[in-house]
């Protein structure tokens, strides 16, 4: 029995979870921000059938800052996301993290492994864990089948989650089985599992649809918090939501950037209220048409 138990601790010590094997470590996964700007975005190009969902599109984030995106169904939002996280492969165009890292020729595991973390719209929580388990489960460790089964997590590790469940305020629900959260919550959580890997990029997509205004002042005040030791990009249409965390908001319009500033500055641009009225009145005129 002796031998055995010696055996096991052997193979826990070689495949612990703050383990990393030399040949699986990324070759470099430093991101060279010396021009302080972490995400380019040159010229990128990608139709479907025809159709331009990306079109010369240029975009640049800084190093920790908060970025929205707004702009119509369609803008090419969710399609940039798709791009950055490699997810999509563009027609032409090049995307970097950093100085130094081609996200174009890299794989959506190899991207995620640099530091990019993406959140979608619905929550993917694992309802039947617990919220301490979700986070357990996101921890960038190797997730081999042997590795899986006779590791155990480190103080570090821990720690590293507890930290977490404060920022995202679930510090009290570690025990609780996800599926029981609020909507709210579950978005929080998912965020949560983002933050345990610690990405250097977060790309959040509507994380306040359907939540309450409480819930939505909390979520305003969780993604605030998280810029500048990281830089998050918000995908958003709830324009009040927008401007309370948004110092530069980027509106894309048919796959281009149509505009860029202050909240106050968008709201006042000619070329957006003019793209933004246009719309208004071919829905005006289509429900019209139906009535």
């Amino acid at each position: 029995m002796s031998a055995i138990k010696n055996t096991v601790e052997s193979l826990r010590e070689t495949f612990r979870p703050d383990q990393v094997w030399p040949f699986l470590a990324p070759t470099n996964t430093k991101v060279n921000v010396d021009k302080e700007v972490i995400l380019y975005v040159e010229d990128v190009n990608l139709s479907f059938d025809g159709f331009k969902a990306l079109n010369h599109l240029n975009l640049y984030i800084n190093d920790g800052e908060l970025r929205c995106l707004i702009g119509a169904n369609g803008a090419g939002k969710t399609t940039l996301m798709d791009v950055i996280t490699g997810k999509t492969q563009c027609d032409s165009g090049s995307v970097f993290f950093g100085q130094n890292h081609n996200l174009l020729n890299k794989g959506e595991a190899e991207i995620a492994q640099l530091g990019i973390g993406r959140k979608f719209q619905k929550p993917t929580v694992f309802e039947e864990q617990t919220v301490f388990d979700n986070l357990e489960l996101s921890l960038k460790t190797d997730k081999g089948v042997l590795p899986t089964l006779i590791s155990r997590l480190t103080s570090t590790q821990i720690d590293r989650i507890d930290d977490v469940l404060n920022i995202i305020g679930l510090a009290g629900h570690r025990f609780l089985l996800a599926g029981a959260l609020s909507h709210g919550q579950k978005q929080w959580l998912e965020i949560g599992m983002l933050l345990v890997s610690d990405p250097r990029l977060l790309l959040i997509d509507e994380p306040v649809a359907g939540m309450t205004a409480q819930e939505t002042e909390r979520t305003a005040e969780l993604l605030t918090s998280l810029a500048g030791e990281r830089t998050v990009i918000v995908v958003e249409h709830d324009m009040e939501f927008v401007r309370s965390i948004a110092r530069t908001v980027t509106v894309l319009h048919q796959g281009s950037v149509l505009a860029e500033g202050t909240m106050d500055q968008i709201q006042n641009n000619q070329d957006v209220i003019e793209v933004y009225l246009g719309e208004e009145s071919q829905e005006d005129e289509s429900q019209g048409a139906n009535s």
